[in-house]
């Protein structure tokens, strides 16, 4: 997921803050995809559209959530002046550029500065596992193996946004360490499958000789 560079001055400024600014603002109006916004649009500036693409590109390793739902949070944080924004000529139509106004910029770098948690895991794979018990070892193996042609999708996505690193150089080398995390993923699920035929697809094809 990239965000396009732009010059410094290309987003104009939306609105303003209430007196008291970011301390008066209800910490429940940012959310987990707020700042996931808010990273997006960064010091390059970005349009609805341009996040939603980035996120749904990403989602698969990175953000899995509704894509839907990223088309509506950059207006919603220009109104509580996280993000300003300037209406700019597109392909067919005007669309709407955002940028971070200094009251985004700071609730985003106090949010990455505090301590990063584990991340949030929803495995379903494991519960092949989880019920093995229910289902017996072949169906288990062939269900894992049945996730390598995904896996090699994953690869070839990450290989391509990998690439397209280059066309942000201010983030580049913070993104190829996220393209390394997301290689390592996919090559531990590869080695999880390797294991799980090595264990379980032995003692199928041995309750199956008669």
């Amino acid at each position: 997921m990239h965000a396009k560079a732009r010059p410094a001055d290309f987003i104009q400024p939306y609105g303003k803050l209430p007196k008291g600014g970011l301390s008066n603002i209800a910490a429940a109006d940012l959310r987990p995809l707020s700042y996931v916004v808010l990273a997006l649009v960064g010091e390059g500036g970005a349009s609805a559209h341009d996040l939603a693409r980035m996120v749904r590109q990403g989602a698969p390793v990175y953000w899995d959530g509704a894509v839907s739902k990223v088309y509506a949070e950059p207006k919603r944080l220009a109104g509580l002046g996280y993000l300003d924004a300037r209406p700019a000529p597109g392909l067919t139509r005007q669309r709407t550029l955002y940028g971070l106004t200094d009251t985004g910029r700071t609730a985003l770098t106090r949010r990455l500065a505090e301590p990063a948690p584990f991340p949030r895991i929803k495995n379903e794979a494991h519960l092949r596992l989880l019920a093995g018990d229910m289902i017996g070892d072949a169906a288990i193996v062939e269900s894992f193996r049945a996730m390598r042609p995904e896996l090699d999708r994953l690869e070839a996505l990450v290989d391509a946004m990998d690439t397209q690193a280059a066309n942000v150089p201010h983030r580049a080398r913070y993104l190829h360490l996220n393209h390394a995390y997301a290689r390592r993923l996919v090559k531990l699920h590869r080695d999880w499958i390797d294991e799980i035929e090595c264990e379980l697809g032995q003692r199928s094809e041995r309750s199956l000789r008669p």
